[in-house]
């Protein structure tokens, strides 16, 4: 059983899958689920997997994805892979240690020439585990690059920005529509109506699209009462007008009915 310690096993392989531009998404997912049985078997020096199992773990639906991925993860040294064309013998895995104060055997991280994890003296805390991917401030920062003179903001700052970009346009009270309505020479039950109709949907326009400039919206809402207005003005005249071309519906009060038709 080779000795690991996985946490630091882990944050190494972490930061070299940030700083590796060549793996994708399917890649990674294959490489834990190979980490996972190497550590359900306790870390051996080499195991054996069965490939419908790692797809099933990795959530990899192709063979051929699998055999390419697992083919360049031994290309770029994350693992060692014997393919097995036994249908009864599984292939063979080798995990290299990505960490080298504990490996000292013949495999040795290859890595370790081409990146080091290192935390500035200034970022330590005696006593205290440091967190590689998390810097205090909460923000995700290059540690191959120990000063890069970058401002940092709190988080909650951002969440500000969110929840104002998210803030509808929308009067202040109902007085204040009131007086827009006023001012527009528009009577005071309109602006009512105006108030009460938006109130109701949460000042957005048909339930789904927020109001930009509330006023803007007001001005739409007299244009169109406006020609509700005019409209049921011309269909009032238009019936009047076919009325009295109709004379056998004109009746007199004084009317004798005893004259015959």
């Amino acid at each position: 059983m080779t000795k690991v310690n996985f946490i630091l096993h882990l944050k190494s392989v972490f930061f070299l899958f940030g700083k590796d531009s060549r793996l994708n998404p399917t890649h990674i997912s294959l490489y834990f689920a190979f980490f996972q049985l190497w550590n359900y078997n306790r870390f051996p020096e080499v195991f054996y997997v069965n490939r419908e199992e790692v797809m099933r773990i990795s959530k990899i639906g192709s063979k051929s994805t699998y055999h390419r991925c697992v083919k360049e993860l031994h290309q770029y040294e994350y693992l060692e892979y014997s393919p097995s064309h036994n249908p009864f013998k599984g292939s063979q895995i080798k995990m290299l240690i990505f960490n080298s104060e504990l490996d000292s055997g013949p495999h040795k991280n290859r890595h370790e020439n081409q990146q080091k994890l290192t935390v500035p003296k200034s970022r330590q805390v005696p006593r205290q585990a440091v967190d590689l991917a998390v810097p205090n401030q909460g923000q995700a920062m290059d540690l191959a690059v120990p000063n890069q003179g970058q401002a940092v903001v709190p988080l909650y700052k951002h969440n500000k920005q969110i929840e104002n970009s998210y803030k509808l346009d929308q009067p202040k009270n109902e007085f204040e529509v009131l007086a827009f309505f006023k001012k527009e020479k528009w009577p005071e039950i309109e602006a009512k109506k105006f108030y009460n109709h938006y109130l109701g949907i949460g000042w957005k326009v048909g339930g789904k699209t927020k109001i930009v400039n509330w006023k803007a919206t007001a001005q739409n809402w007299m244009l169109k009462a406006e020609e509700i207005k005019n409209g049921k003005q011309q269909s009032q005249n238009k019936d009047n007008s076919r009325f009295s071309d109709c004379g056998n519906l004109h009746t007199v009060r004084n009317k004798d009915y005893h004259q015959p038709l």
